[in-house]
């Protein structure tokens, strides 16, 4: 009872707090906070606006995942922008420049999304083992080259084409798309969410059922303890960051795979960074991270009807910003009560002990 009410109190106050900062900050601005709220919980029913959410929110879990599996081994990987977007990339031209069978050709395009991920991240892991270069250092400078490499990759220069007024790389051909699921007027729902989904079982799994998750979280508590029980904490850390690159490598990949077939320059950007927030918000709980995918979705999705109101789409980073801070404190401060929750609990149990002690003062 108490671990579930440790995980889930931080978010559900950190979310009141910031509808309450946000609220104040509305008024102050002259907007009505009840209108504005209203307008995002009544926007989900309207045209596709259901299935953008779920849509997202799919891009956003891999990401977070990504980032989960580095904080169990507290590491803190934030070239995920980095890697999914020159994974995209390069599994885009690689998809748009072979043609295979139906079904074989789209698992190429994903095997190399996430061999991409892994390499790059891998250069970090790499430099952090053998040069001990920390990897927050190393994953923000390998985001800065990787921005340049993808647009030297998409220049005519070399595997960009010019489409009109948009430059990408070669369109991907019907055999290596993944077909959505259909919901009529609603939209289509991304096929690769269910891979989405099914990474987050494996994660899930890893983490609870198996010796590696095991390994990794015991690492992440103290490396050096580890490595008293035999961890090999070199290897964890390469392979800890070489999961969290593979699956970060597949995060582009519902837009590649699922609706553009092609990598512009126009990709979206930003989902690597929104995951390392969506990862801390759901404490690196596979089920806690889909439900803070789903509220970043969700208010992604609320500042373009906030805007048609006539309310700052401002008002959502501002949202999502305090969310954040918000969730930080919260669970500090939760953390502090269940720990003096437990040392009230040990000294009444020590206190029963101590009149259960025989007359003769001897201990049973």
């Amino acid at each position: 009872m108490h671990t579930w009410r440790a995980r889930l109190v931080p978010p559900a106050l950190a979310i009141a707090f910031s509808v309450v900062f946000c609220s104040i900050v509305l008024l102050a601005s002259g907007a009505n906070p009840a209108l504005a709220l209203a307008e995002m919980v009544t926007q989900v029913g309207r045209g596709t606006t259901a299935v953008n959410i779920l849509n997202t929110a799919g891009i956003y879990y891999l990401a977070a995942l990504a980032a989960a599996i580095c904080f169990q081994m507290n590491l803190l990987n934030i070239g995920i922008e980095g890697q999914y977007r020159l994974a995209a990339c390069v599994a885009a031209i690689v998809g748009g420049s072979i043609t295979l069978p139906y079904g074989l050709h789209a698992l190429v395009i994903i095997l190399v999304g996430a061999l991409v991920g892994a390499v790059w991240c891998g250069i970090a892991a790499l430099l952090k083992v053998y040069r001990g270069v920390s990897e927050v250092i190393s994953t923000i400078m390998l985001n800065a080259i990787a921005g340049g490499l993808i647009a030297y990759l998409v220049s005519t220069d070399a595997f960009g084409e010019l489409r009109g007024n948009s430059l990408g790389t070669p369109v991907i051909a019907d055999s290596g798309r993944v077909p959505g699921i259909p919901f009529g007027e609603a939209g289509t729902v991304f096929g690769l969410v269910l891979l989405a989904v099914a990474v987050g079982v494996g994660y899930g799994l890893m983490m609870d059922r198996s010796r590696y998750g095991f390994e990794l979280r015991v690492s992440g508590h103290s490396l050096s303890a580890a490595k008293a029980g035999g961890i090999n904490g070199k290897r964890m850390i390469i392979t800890a960051m070489l999961l969290s690159g593979a699956v970060a490598g597949l995060a582009g990949l519902p837009e590649i795979l699922g609706r553009e077939h092609t990598y512009t320059i126009n990709f979206p950007v930003g989902y690597g960074f929104a995951g390392l927030a969506i990862a801390l918000l759901g404490r690196n709980h596979p089920i806690g991270i889909a439900f803070g995918a789903l509220l970043w979705s969700f208010l992604d999705k609320s500042s373009l009807t906030l805007d048609n109101i006539g309310v700052p789409k401002e008002i959502v980073t501002i949202l999502q910003g305090t969310i954040v801070l918000s969730v930080v404190v919260a669970y500090e401060l939760v953390r502090r009560h269940e720990l003096a929750a437990e040392q009230r609990r040990v000294g009444r149990a020590l206190g029963r002990t101590d009149e259960a002690v025989p007359a003769g003062g001897e201990r049973s």
